[in-house]
C-alpha cells in the first residue's frame, strides 16, 4: 500500500497523510451488491438523542460482502479491487464461472485477473477459502469462522492476520493479532492471506473535518463538565478530574471487563498480556 503525504497548502494539509489507493482498480461499484445505509443521528424511533455526538456525515451505500465463503468448487475471476467506505479493508469483486457476482474482504497482494476458489480441497493460496483442517501450519489466514458455517466473524480489519499454530484433534489453535492464543473448531472456514490496506493504521487525518465526514460530531471532555453531568466533572479552575472514567462511573484503566467464568475462556490458551488462563 502506497501513502501520500499533502504539501502544507492549508493547516488541515500540513500534518495529513493520506491513502494514496494505488491498489484500487476502479471507482465505480457493482450496483446489484448495494445496499442503502440509513442514518439515525444518535436518535432512537421516538426521535430523541439516545447517542452524542452522531450525526452528518457523507452519505454511502453499504456493499454486501460474502464473509460465508459458501460457493464451494466454483473458480472465480478477481474483476477489480474497490474502496469500501463502510470498513478499513479494500474488498474484491469476484466473477464466479456461473456468472454470479460477489465481493469479498482483499487480502494483500491479490490481483486483477487471479483465480480464486473455496472448498475442501482447494490449495491454501491467496484469496481461497477453506477449513483450517486443510490449512498447513504456519499459515496466515483471516476472515475466520467462530462457527461452522456462520460465516467469518474474526479478523477482518485493515492489514491484520491469525497464524495457524497448532492442530488438535477438534481444535486449531491460533496465534490472534492481539498476541492471544485460543482455540477454534477445526472444520470452521478461514481464507488465506493478510487482510488488505496494512499501512492504514499510519494515516493522519490532519483536520478535525475528516471526523465530520465521518459522521463523528465534537466530543466534549468530562473535566469540562459540571459534576451533575459527569463523575469527572466540577472543580475550581482546571481541576484534573480524579480517576478517569466514563459518564456511568466506570473506570477506563485497569479494570477488568470480561465477564468471569465466560464460555470460551476454556478455548484461550494465553491471554493477549502473556498470562496463561487459570483453568
Amino acid at each position: 500500500m502506497a501513502l501520500k503525504k499533502y504539501k502544507p497548502m492549508t493547516a488541515g494539509t500540513r500534518w495529513r497523510i493520506g491513502n494514496a489507493y494505488a491498489e484500487i482498480t476502479t471507482n465505480k461499484p457493482e450496483k446489484s451488491l448495494l445496499e442503502p445505509v440509513k442514518k439515525s443521528g444518535g436518535r432512537n424511533f421516538q426521535g430523541r438523542r439516545s447517542m452524542r455526538y452522531i450525526g452528518g456525515g457523507h452519505k454511502k451505500h453499504y456493499r454486501i460482502i460474502d464473509f460465508k465463503r459458501n460457493k464451494h468448487d466454483i473458480e472465480a475471476t478477481v474483476a477489480s479491487i474497490e474502496y469500501d467506505p463502510n470498513r478499513t479493508a479494500f474488498i474484491a469483486l469476484l466473477h464466479y464461472a456461473d456468472g454470479e457476482k460477489r465481493y469479498i474482504l482483499a487480502p494483500q497482494g491479490l490481483q486483477v485477473g487471479t483465480k480464486v476458489i473455496a472448498g475442501d480441497n482447494v490449495a491454501p493460496e491467496i484469496g481461497n477459502a477453506l477449513q483450517m483442517k486443510h490449512i498447513p501450519l504456519g499459515t496466515v489466514i483471516h476472515n475466520v469462522e467462530l462457527q461452522p458455517g456462520q460465516g467469518g466473524k474474526m479478523i477482518r480489519s485493515a492489514g491484520t492476520s491469525a497464524q495457524l499454530a497448532n492442530k488438535e484433534e477438534k481444535y486449531a489453535v491460533l496465534k490472534m493479532p492481539s498476541g492471544e492464543l485460543r482455540k477454534l473448531l477445526i472444520n470452521c472456514y478461514a481464507t488465506v492471506g493478510v487482510v488488505s490496506n496494512s499501512d492504514h493504521n499510519l494515516e493522519t487525518a490532519g483536520k478535525a473535518g475528516v471526523n465530520r465526514w465521518k459522521g463523528i460530531r465534537p466530543r466534549t471532555r468530562g473535566v469540562a463538565m459540571n459534576p451533575v453531568d459527569h463523575p469527572m466533572g466540577g472543580g475550581e479552575g482546571k481541576a484534573s478530574g480524579g480517576q478517569p472514567r466514563s459518564r456511568n462511573g466506570q473506570y477506563s484503566r485497569g479494570l477488568k471487563t470480561r465477564t468471569k467464568g465466560k464460555g470460551s475462556d476454556k478455548l484461550i490458551i494465553q491471554r493477549r498480556d502473556g498470562k496463561k488462563l487459570t483453568k
